[in-house]
């Protein structure tokens, strides 16, 4: 009896639940099946330009040599351990680099899975401080824009909309409050005074300078310090959720480096391993981790995952803070960030186009539809199609198209996306 041969996309669409994605009209995907450096090359033989660093966690390239050496001699020696009453090696030394990196008021690593747990661990860090020191507090502010995540914490913090609606009812009640985008300073400064008159603030989460899924929303970093000074002097904790914003993306090494104010948590995640493998971290600030040194066990963090600081994942990101180590990423870094700042001084103005902005290695431009501004917006999918028409990977985020490559991509593979950015853009039709 002969065996029906099925191509990998043919058995993708049996077996495959892919996030993100209504399933019902979806197209075929792209069957990828090898990397090198900024590019994929799927099972035709067609190479595309990685725009969007897989998902903003590739930093270094695709199959990196150096990272995929010290993965495999990792896994010869002790690929798990559980982290409960044992360590080992990886994690002790990715927490010791981290924090030289870190801020200096940062001063103990909590390991978990991702972005969204790194976030969630930061939430309950904080719920918890309070309850230790028997000063209770349940409230949250947040950003309005915000995208924290998908687990119910992270859900809460967000803005209400497609991405958890759903969900709505189940979610805990957060103050939100602007994003302080040029022109909005003194309304988020006042909103925050007045939700900050309130005894139950917990603490106030934030993405520091840039909101990522929310449109690439960028903000100074002069309001931020004023926010952070205002919760400072009224003792609450500050999160900074830099899941997206860590690892090079806006120029620095952290976003939170560009602050005089410096948070009391940072959520780190998608460039932590250079992009191989799942890996979140929750830095604190002493005061913090103090809360909850106690002879009552109740006071004990109770939280941790199966893979939690798992080796493999601590060595893929030690790898990647060797590479951090070498002048030529941040060389990398700065060459992307001005060829940006060339192009968009080039493009804006351009009739399609609302704004374009940038922040570091990352340029976002807002399309001018008859539609809101939203995930939403019917352009995305046109959008897609053309930059996949023309072997390139970028994923809108509704009518918000942005550049945000692994930092090893070659100027002329840069050139190329920005000439299709205005191919497309001279191609929507006069208003």
């Amino acid at each position: 009896m002969g065996f029906l041969i099925m191509t990998l996309k043919e058995r993708d669409q049996q077996a495959v639940w892919h996030p993100f994605t209504q399933l019902k009209a979806a197209r075929i995907p792209i069957a990828i099946v090898r990397g090198d450096g900024a590019c994929f090359y799927d099972d035709q033989g067609t190479r595309y330009i990685d725009g969007i660093a897989s998902w903003w966690v590739n930093v270094h390239g695709h199959a990196h040599p150096y990272l995929a050496k010290k993965v495999s001699d990792q896994l010869q020696t002790l690929e798990h351990a559980i982290f409960s009453g044992f360590t080992h090696e990886p994690a002790v030394q990715l927490a010791e680099r981290l924090l030289k990196r870190l801020p200096e008021n940062q001063s103990k690593i909590f390991y978990s899975d991702n972005g969204s747990t790194s976030v969630e661990v930061a939430m309950k860090m904080a719920f918890q401080y309070w309850s230790n020191i028997n000063r209770p507090k349940t409230k949250i502010i947040a950003l309005e824009n915000a995208y924290h995540g998908d687990t119910f914490g992270c859900m809460s913090v967000g803005a209400r909309n497609a991405f958890n609606l759903p969900f709505s009812k189940l979610l805990f009640d957060v103050i939100h409050i602007p994003v302080p985008v040029k022109g909005k300073e003194q309304e988020c400064l006042r909103d925050l005074k007045k939700a900050l008159m309130l005894d139950d603030i917990a603490a106030f989460i934030f993405e520091p300078l840039i909101q990522g899924a929310g449109g690439m929303v960028m903000y100074s970093s002069e309001v931020l310090n004023e926010l952070i000074g205002l919760c400072r002097e009224k003792e609450v904790i500050t999160i900074a959720d830099e899941v997206m914003t860590g690892f090079g993306r806006t120029g620095t090494f952290f976003a939170s480096d560009q602050l005089l104010n410096k948070p009391d948590i940072l959520c780190l995640s998608k460039g932590l391993t250079g992009g191989v493998m799942p890996l979140g971290a929750t830095s604190c600030a002493q005061f913090i981790y103090d809360a909850f040194l106690s002879d009552d066990k109740m006071k004990t963090f109770f939280h941790g995952h199966s893979y939690t600081a798992n080796p493999t994942a601590c060595s893929a990101a030690l790898a990647s803070m060797d590479l951090f180590d070498l002048p030529e990423v941040f060389e990398n870094i700065a060459r992307i960030e001005m060829k940006h700042a060339v192009f968009l001084q080039k493009i804006k103005g351009h009739r399609s186009l609302v704004e374009v902005r940038q922040l570091g290695t990352i340029i976002a431009f807002e399309i001018n539809t008859k539609e809101q501004t939203s995930y939403l917006n019917s352009l995305a999918e046109q959008i897609s199609d053309f930059f996949i028409s023309k072997g390139i990977i970028l994923r809108p985020l509704g009518n918000i198209v942005y550049i945000l490559p692994p930092y090893c991509i070659m100027n002329d593979d840069l050139d190329y996306i920005y000439e299709c950015v205005e191919l497309f853009l001279d191609g929507i039709p006069k208003k």
